[in-house]
């Protein structure tokens, strides 16, 4: 958005905030809450999907690397829709598309229907978070933008959470068919919702979508966007952070961690799921204190992003080299320390955004994202990969962690140095610009 009298500006003359503005938003969460529900339902699912398509584990993690291959493809066309169309088409298309998905998956006889279903639901849940950002910088002020960021992410993991206490009871329970169709249900209730209730922005506020003749529609401007974003050392660090930190964790919910827990470990489904459940919970609280101490001190994003590699290669390393089964002490530590991996990703959008001016925020931020899908699809193949291989040996599998956190440990410290001069500068360019503007 540009020009003065935008929503998150308030020269528009429109009060943001208030209890219009926080309905309006939950349902935008709600969107998305529903998203991450249906896709880390696989990851509670892994082991029946292999026994319902009869499917070695190489097939069951193509399940996985499809739908994050899709969402990945996704996020800057996804940007560029959420400006020409507005959020509220763009997540009612997301809703039609991911209940969609979530029901031909629920119905799905064959490996090939279940891939296409799962293909389809990533291609809706791609749509989601982006949509809910730029919603929240519509409905409140800009000031209040870190926090309705980070109060978004705790509802997606909130999703996550309703995965792992009640879509694996639902499973053991009613089998794979009524649970996963009547999961499906969740998403037509979001889809009236949003057709009755939801706004892009308050009235009075300006069109409803970004539209219109500009910069954006010149020829060339998307491929020069991308150049430009990708030439700051900023976007490129913030890529490498998501990539090393993330994976660990998104690769243990979303799939391998149930069948890691149960086959390898010994345990329980209810003991893995208390085990996935602790991940969740983990990854909420952490979030909040790595906000909170970065909010505070800038200098420790890369400590704190580096320091949540060590750890989660340490806690991997004790857990995978334990002579037999490791103790639930040893597991239920692991998975405290993989909950810290989604807030540690989160650090490489604090080094790409001021790496790069407000109108490439949002292909810095896609840049920033792909980075831990990209891991975790490479992660997801090769421990499936290496499980078929070594007859199910998960030692071996899982020690495929460490060699795309020793690549990405070793980008992020060649790459520290040149952003922080770069950000330097830039700061102390604004402050020259600042003192030479004309009052």
């Amino acid at each position: 958005m540009s020009g003065g009298n935008t929503p998150g500006n308030p020269a528009s003359g429109v009060r943001l905030g208030g209890p219009r503005a926080a309905f309006v938003w939950g349902l935008g969460v709600a969107v998305y809450f529903t998203a991450i529900t249906y896709r880390t339902g696989l990851g509670v699912a892994g082991i029946d999907a292999a026994d319902r398509f009869h499917i070695n584990a190489s097939a069951l993690s193509t399940f996985s690397i499809l739908q994050l291959l899709v969402y990945a493809g996704m996020q800057i066309p996804v940007g560029l829709l959420v400006d020409r169309w507005g959020t509220r088409k763009v997540l009612l298309l997301g809703i039609v598309l991911f209940t969609t998905g979530q029901f031909a998956f629920a119905l799905s006889g064959s490996y090939a229907m279940a891939l296409a279903a799962r293909a389809l639901l990533g291609c809706g849940d791609a749509m989601t978070f982006i949509s809910v950002l730029r919603l929240g910088s519509n409905w409140f002020p800009p000031r209040r933008g870190p926090l309705i960021t980070q109060v978004a992410a705790l509802f997606g993991m909130a999703g996550n959470l309703l995965t792992t206490l009640v879509l694996a009871r639902l499973l053991a329970a009613f089998g794979w068919t009524p649970t996963f169709a009547g999961s499906a249900g969740l998403g037509v209730l979001v889809l009236v919702l949003v057709l009755l209730f939801l706004r892009d922005r308050p009235e009075g506020a300006g069109p409803a979508s970004a539209a219109g003749p500009g910069p954006a529609r010149e020829p060339g401007y998307i491929r020069r966007q991308l150049a430009e974003a990708w030439r700051e050392p900023g976007t490129r660090l913030g890529m490498w952070v998501h990539f090393t930190t993330q994976f660990p964790g998104m690769v243990f919910l979303l799939l391998w961690g149930m069948p890691f827990l149960v086959e390898a470990q010994g345990r329980t489904r209810a003991e893995a799921g208390t085990l996935l459940t602790v991940v969740v919970l983990s990854n909420m609280a952490i979030g909040l204190v790595y906000g909170q101490v970065i909010a505070r001190h800038h200098s420790a994003r890369a400590p704190i992003a580096l320091g949540t590699v060590l750890a989660t290669a340490a806690f991997w390393a004790m857990v995978l080299c334990w002579p037999g089964r490791a103790p639930l002490w040893a597991l239920a530590l692991l998975c405290v320390v993989l909950g810290a991996c989604g807030p540690g990703s989160m650090i490489g959008f604090d080094f790409a955004r001021p790496a790069n001016p407000p109108e490439r925020q949002g292909t810095a931020s896609g840049i920033v994202n792909i980075g831990g899908f990209t891991a975790s699809m490479a992660t997801l193949l090769a421990v499936g990969v290496l499980l078929d291989a070594t007859g199910d040996d998960y030692r071996i599998a899982f020690a495929s962690v460490f060699v795309l956190q020793a690549l990405g440990a070793a980008q992020i410290l060649r790459l520290r140095g040149r952003a922080h001069r770069r950000e330097r500068e830039r700061v102390v360019a604004s402050r020259v610009e600042a003192v030479h503007v004309p009052v």
